[in-house]
């Protein structure tokens, strides 16, 4: 018999969060959170998306044991303001029983009934920012401090339970150039840009350096998204979250920014070493040895994830892009990186698609959300 319960205490919270790791313990590709930052986003007190959200957490027992979980969320700034009259799902993990995964699903849609919702959609998580879309292809890739990793068969249960795709999103790995062989055109590209626009370039040193632009950065991601399909827009209680709680991650070097002639931020991209091989071996804990694990995979690495990119609407389809990544091509050179991945792209933001033709890449993860009316 299958038992689905809703965590209530910090001994269910923290078997919500430890589920994946018994159930992924044993795949080379699978990527562990920090626990107590998932523990974090759990808590009303401390994550402020509870301004604007709320959630459930259900846990699925079979023979006293955990064999699933699912978190089930609105974001009532996305059905009030948005009219999207939706329930998210996000956490999606389960051993290969269909029978499971449908108790998980049924208890998200009940959720979404008593709140009279008319479908649900995931996995996604609050908000844009993040984790999205259950994994589709790439199964035998390395996972990402900034993406789920899912078996083969999640896709299975959810396409049984006559679930539908709706967003999809997918991935590249792109070779970096030594500075001699470099894409010619994109660094041409970029200085012709810069000169028919008027723009240049930020560089920061200091952490401190990057805190007064923080903000803008929000407000571009704002503006650059806001027609996507899954958009919702960023609080400015969440960016003062954000900042606390990535700004540790992210070194002044792997953020590149361009300005206009009056200092006004209109492009940037936040890069980040790979965290994904300290992040196996820290296993969940960022204390006490883990955080030196970080540190370390800051300064010896030739892997970079590629975050976010955030361009205001008057420069897109501009060329603002071949810029950014012709200053992260130096920077590459410098520290000794020799490939990069990036985040996942909607599948139909084919301008920065068409961009990674400029350099040897290749299309290695997929992933999707899946929606049922309820």
């Amino acid at each position: 018999m299958i038992f689905i319960k809703i965590a209530t205490t910090l001994e269910d919270y923290k078997a919500f969060v430890n589920f994946p790791f018994k159930l992924y313990k044993n795949s080379k590709y699978w990527v562990p959170p920090i626990s107590n930052e998932e523990l974090e986003m759990m808590d009303k007190t401390k994550n402020p998306v509870f301004k604007n959200a709320e959630a459930e957490y259900f846990l699925a027992y079979k023979n006293n044991e955990i064999v699933g979980r699912i978190a089930a969320i609105v974001n009532w700034l996305e059905v009030k303001e948005q009219n999207k009259n939706k329930v998210r799902f996000g956490w999606y993990d389960v051993i290969d029983d269909l029978k499971v995964s449908k108790k998980l699903i049924e208890a998200v849609i009940e959720f979404g009934k008593e709140r009279k919702l008319s479908f649900i959609e995931g996995p996604v998580g609050f908000s844009n920012m993040d984790k999205a879309g259950l994994l589709t292809h790439g199964f035998n890739e390395l996972s990402t401090m900034i993406t789920w990793y899912h078996n083969t068969y999640q896709k299975e249960h959810l396409e049984k339970l006559k679930m539908k795709k709706l967003a999809e999103w997918v991935e590249y790995r792109i070779q970096i150039f030594d500075e001699q062989k470099a894409p010619k055109k994109v660094k041409r590209f970029s200085d012709i840009i810069m000169k028919r626009y008027n723009l240049h370039q930020l560089n920061f040193k200091k952490t401190n350096e990057i805190e007064p632009y923080f903000d803008e950065m929000f407000e571009l991601l704002n503006q650059t998204y806001n027609t996507l399909q899954t958009f919702v827009p960023i609080q400015q209680y969440q960016v003062d979250h954000y900042k606390k709680r990535y700004l540790r991650y992210i070194h002044p070097d792997f953020i590149k920014s361009v300005a206009d002639k009056d200092g006004k931020l209109v492009a940037f991209a936040i890069t980040m070493p790979s965290f994904s091989r300290a992040l196996k071996k820290m296993n969940g804990k960022l204390f006490p040895f883990g955080f030196l694990r970080i540190l370390k995979s800051q300064i010896f690495n030739n892997r970079a994830s590629l975050y976010l990119i955030g361009v205001h609407p008057d420069y897109q389809n501009k060329g603002v892009t071949a810029i950014l990544f012709n200053d992260l091509q130096t920077m590459f050179n410098k520290r000794g990186i020799k490939e990069v991945e990036t985040n996942p792209e909607l599948i139909e933001n084919n301008s920065i698609q068409a961009f990674w033709k400029n350099y040897e890449s290749v299309l290695h993860k997929k992933r999707s959300t899946f929606t049922k009316e309820i």
